[in-house]
C-alpha cells in the first residue's frame, strides 16, 4: 500500500484515482503523518461489501439458532387467518 500526504493528494488526484482504478493500488492518506482516509479500486470496495455481507449473514443466523423464540413473516403469515 503506497502512503502519501493530502497535499500530495490534492496536488495529484487524477494521477491517484488512475492509479487505484487501473492499478488496483490500495492509496493511504495521511493528514500530519496519520493515517485519514485510503483510496481503493470499486474492485476492493465490492470486495469488501461482500465481506461485510457475509459477516452480518453469520451473525444473524447464529442469532436465529440461539434465540428459541425468533418468528420468521414466513411463520407468521401462516398463523393469520385466511381473509
Amino acid at each position: 500500500m503506497s502512503v502519501i500526504s493530502a497535499s500530495e493528494a490534492r496536488a495529484n488526484f487524477p494521477d491517484i484515482m488512475n492509479r487505484a482504478e487501473y492499478r488496483g493500488e490500495r492509496i493511504l492518506i495521511q493528514r500530519h503523518g496519520k493515517p485519514a482516509v485510503a483510496i481503493i479500486s470499486i474492485e476492493d470496495l465490492k470486495l469488501l461489501e461482500a465481506i461485510e455481507d457475509a459477516i452480518d449473514s453469520a451473525k444473524l443466523r447464529r442469532a436465529i439458532e440461539e434465540n428459541e423464540g425468533f418468528t420468521t413473516i414466513e411463520e407468521i403469515i401462516a398463523k393469520r387467518p385466511n381473509e
